[in-house]
């Protein structure tokens, strides 16, 4: 088939457009060669590694300064470590809470003291720009058995594998996506998906979003940036609405959750509609606070508005 007409072309490239030119993502494209090492391509040491090795370093070092380097290479073990034992999900679920509260190490200071379980950062939730954002196209990865596979899209931040997109040509079904293609990655390369917190699946026509237990059926439109577009299933819109800088940080620290009430793991992530309400409910109560905070509204309406009075000192 003619490379124009392939999923290169019609979807992944304006993806990488996207991310790259309106997202401000670094981008890149290892399928013909990649160089290993800490100055290698991407920053990792072999196709059989998942995370960026080198990239998770350099940001521990920066957003925990003033650590013996051991430390840093402790806290990445701790990061990397496999237990064979354990399913993916549960897996996925351990290392979830390492990225969003931090990865516990245990020290020797300078004076020879012993910190015990001390939380290294992982990501800059505050401050987004703090962090490394890294699209790569075309990642090869060694799986099970020396088999090569190569996702399409992979979003790395901090050197972490975060966002896995599988896309299609508009000729093909968007669940063909999910039951040929992200099954068979999930079986082959386990270890990419311990680390994941979204999907995304697309054909350019069909956009979804789910986690690495949903089925298909509960892959969900992302139709809106904000609440007041009008709802249109694109492309264009599930990039900009799940991947810009900010909201893809505010979906990962605050909008993932893992129900094990029925003795496996289910991992869930906001949809669309829950996550723009949200925010707005809590923009609208910080709001409402801040002007009880100045007196500029009365104690009543503050009460109507939900905000307690005794608001100085709170946060």
């Amino acid at each position: 088939m003619s490379r124009d007409y392939s999923e290169d072309v019609m979807v992944e490239q304006p993806v990488i457009d996207i991310l790259g030119q309106e997202l401000t993502w670094a981008t890149a494209n290892v399928y013909d060669s990649e160089v290993f090492g800490a100055y290698g391509t991407i920053g990792r040491d072999s196709q059989a590694d998942v995370l960026l090795k080198h990239r998770v370093l350099s940001s521990l070092r920066f957003l925990n300064p003033g650590l013996q380097e051991s430390v840093y290479e402790g806290a990445f073990e701790v990061l990397n470590a496999n237990d064979s034992i354990k399913s993916t999900e549960e897996l996925n679920h351990i290392k979830y809470g390492f990225i969003k509260n931090g990865i516990p190490v245990t020290y020797k200071d300078e004076d020879g003291q012993l910190v015990r379980n001390k939380k290294l950062r992982v990501i800059d939730y505050d401050e987004p720009e703090n962090n490394n954002f890294l699209a790569v196209q075309q990642f090869w990865i060694q799986g099970k058995s020396k088999r090569m596979v190569r996702p399409d899209v992979v979003g790395f931040v901090n050197g972490i594998p975060l966002v896995f997109m599988e896309l299609k040509r508009p000729s093909l079904k968007l669940r063909a996506a999910y039951e040929k293609n992200l099954k068979d990655y999930k079986d082959v390369v386990p270890r990419l998906f311990q680390f994941n917190a979204v999907i995304i699946l697309s054909n350019g026509l069909e956009s979804k979003i789910g986690s690495i237990t949903s089925k298909f059926e509960h892959f969900s439109d992302w139709k809106r940036v904000s609440e007041e577009e009008e709802g249109i299933v694109s492309l264009d819109t599930i990039v900009k609405g799940v991947c810009h800088k900010d909201r893809l940080l505010d979906l990962l620290e605050n909008f993932i959750l893992y129900d094990t009430s029925k003795g496996s793991i289910v991992k869930l992530v906001a949809r669309n509609h829950q996550f723009i309400g949200v925010n707005k409910a809590v923009a609208h109560f910080k709001n409402a606070r801040d002007q009880a905070k100045k007196g500029t509204i009365t104690k009543d309406q503050s009460q109507r508005l939900g905000v307690f009075w005794h608001t100085q000192g709170s946060g």
